[in-house]
């Protein structure tokens, strides 16, 4: 296919298809393909106005486009963020010029929002880095993924748009591998009573409560891997690698199984045993393996335990 794309212009990209498709096509996935915007960026961009084809305003993703259509793409400018850049010490397991690595610490809220505006990890990473990248249109966020406030360990952070799309794509694509330990009350139990297995269940917001996530029949597909690493009496440290990356997914998995992550103020049942050592729930992203987006060498960071949770292993060792 050869198409004649016109150099932008005040964030103007003309695009003209000049040669036969075999058959139509989405609008949504060609210009995926022959853009260097990712495809729900380009749906966003198409369910606010900014495309048109021939001269027509497009309102539907799923529109077909054919030989000699011409496309007119926007991209406004990235939305400034009210930010403040904060020194706010970082624990860096990895970093070149295009991404960072680091090991968040339970208590640090990844970007700011309503009752945390400053003192997040973004704001510290303002500090640090000279840019991050300003993918779906805000300027320097960086994040590729997130965890919760409580939840800590290793976290990959783009410093540019190539990189992002990049590692996004890796893992939306199940590349990526993002590997947990977490304490669970209880003795979870595989198929014919096996020490691991898949929770394969769907997850969408509770219909009550619009804070909480919850197993329901018509939510977006979630898989969790889990297998036991270590039996402590009532409770259990269990490897999580996540094949889906849905808000509060371990969480909300484990509880629906009935062995609730210890300390888990939300899905689970806090209790001083835990809280003592904890000020959530028991649960640490401990290795997270990528291929790095441009030299295309895997890179695997571990982070290391909090002492915390550490602690919390003797405890629950000493007792069993």
């Amino acid at each position: 296919m050869n198409l004649e794309i016109i150099p932008p212009e005040n964030n103007l990209n003309l695009i003209e298809v000049t040669s036969e498709l075999a058959k139509p096509e989405r609008i949504d996935r060609f210009l995926a393909q022959h853009t260097d915007l990712s495809r729900s960026r380009i749906q966003a961009l198409i369910d606010e106005g900014y495309v048109t084809v021939n001269d027509v305003t497009c309102n539907n993703k799923k529109d077909l486009i054919k030989a000699g259509d011409r496309i007119q793409l926007i991209t406004p400018a990235a939305t400034p963020l009210d930010l403040i850049a904060q020194e706010i010490p970082l624990d860096i397991l990895y970093e070149d010029e295009h991404l960072i690595v680091i090991n968040k610490p339970a208590g640090l809220v990844v970007h700011p929002a309503a009752g945390h505006s400053d003192g997040t990890l973004v704001n510290a990473l303002l500090a640090h880095c000279k840019e991050l990248s300003g993918i779906n249109g805000t300027q320097r966020p960086g994040i590729v993924h997130r965890l919760d406030k409580d939840t800590s360990g290793v976290m990959v952070v783009a410093k540019n748009d190539r990189a992002h799309q990049d590692l996004q794509a890796q893992i939306q694509a199940k590349t990526a591998r993002r590997e947990y330990l977490g304490i669970v009350r209880g003795v979870p139990k595989g198929q014919l009573g096996g020490e691991s297995g898949v929770i394969d269940a769907a997850i969408a917001r509770h219909h009550s409560d619009r804070k909480k996530m919850a197993v329901v029949e018509n939510g977006r597909k979630a898989v969790t891997h889990w297998q036991i690493k270590e039996r402590l009496g009532n409770y259990t440290l269990v490897k999580f690698d996540l094949e889906t990356g849905r808000t509060h997914q371990i969480r909300v998995h484990s509880a629906y199984m009935g062995w609730a992550i210890a300390g888990d103020p939300v899905y689970g049942h806090p209790n001083k045993e835990v809280s003592q050592y904890l000020s959530g729930q028991a649960l640490h992203a401990w290795r997270l393996t990528f291929t790095h987006p441009v030299s295309g060498e895997l890179i695997e960071n571990i982070a290391p335990l909090p002492e915390g949770f550490e602690k919390l292993l003797t405890v629950l060792r000493r007792k069993r």
